[in-house]
């Protein structure tokens, strides 16, 4: 069962810049969001009543479907180059087949969550399999972490493949502590087109939604290309990247 004290669930960080950057006039990090996934075990607008309790013109930058070395680079030095930290949702066989990539991309701030093995459809899969998926997938990404397979990640956030899932698989995720991420809007880069009309699509909803958790594609060869501008688009018009992070008190564990 969902709890209603969503905002108790989230620490807020004090301080008004989440990371020091050596080049003035960038983007950056303003803050840092740790998020319980016992108390917060689902958000996202696009798929749940609630989402995070972001204040207006603040934005969280997810990433999903990676890593893919020729895309995640550009967008990792896209990132780095305006001192601004996001969350990755991997797909495990990509984290297994590029796991220097995996540290990489941790080593410079940046979440992990998790996305199943193969982006397979769950809503479709019986539930033994749909577990199966989600914890090989969990287990590729802390091997190319960690050194060592698990099927508890370390990092307990998950998005579903196509936003599609069942009652069944949430409740399992529920129990499991790790918490579901939805997206409040997205860039639809699924679909192609040139970068320009990609940033006007993005920049326009983000207008009219004011805040919320952005869904974009590294492995996107347009999003990449695209990044550099959206990034600058947020720091002229006022806008604060919050980066996510596990509450440190979280205990996982994996309910059988």
């Amino acid at each position: 069962m969902l709890r209603i004290a969503l905002v108790a669930s989230i620490a807020w960080a004090t301080a008004a810049q989440a990371a020091d950057c050596p080049r003035p006039g960038t983007l950056g990090t303003w803050r840092v969001l740790t998020v319980d996934p016992a108390a917060t075990p689902r958000v996202g607008l696009k798929s749940f009543p609630q989402t995070l309790p972001l204040a207006d013109h603040e934005v969280v930058l997810t990433f999903d479907d990676g890593p893919w070395p020729a895309t995640t680079s550009r967008v990792l030095a896209a990132l780095a180059q305006e001192c601004v930290r996001a969350t990755f949702f991997l797909i495990g066989r990509s984290a297994s087949e590029h796991p220097a990539l995996v540290r990489r991309i941790a080593a410079e701030g940046h979440t992990i969550g998790h996305h199943t093995w193969t982006h397979r459809n769950l809503k479709y899969a019986k539930p033994a399999d749909a577990e199966a998926e989600i914890d090989k997938g969990i287990a590729a990404a802390e091997k190319a972490l960690h050194g060592a397979a698990a099927s508890t990640p370390s990092t307990p956030f998950f998005r579903f493949p196509y936003f599609e899932m069942t009652p069944q698989a949430l409740e399992k995720l529920e129990s499991r502590r790790i918490a579901v991420f939805g997206a409040d809007l997205w860039a639809s880069d699924w679909n192609p087109m040139p970068p320009q009309a990609q940033l006007k699509l993005l920049t326009d909803r983000l207008k009219a939604a004011g805040k919320g958790i952005i869904l974009l594609h590294d492995p996107k060869a347009q999003t990449a290309a695209m990044l550099p501008a959206f990034l600058r688009y947020l720091r002229e018009n006022r806008y604060r990247v919050v980066h996510l992070e596990p509450a440190r008190s979280v205990g996982l564990a994996r309910v059988p």
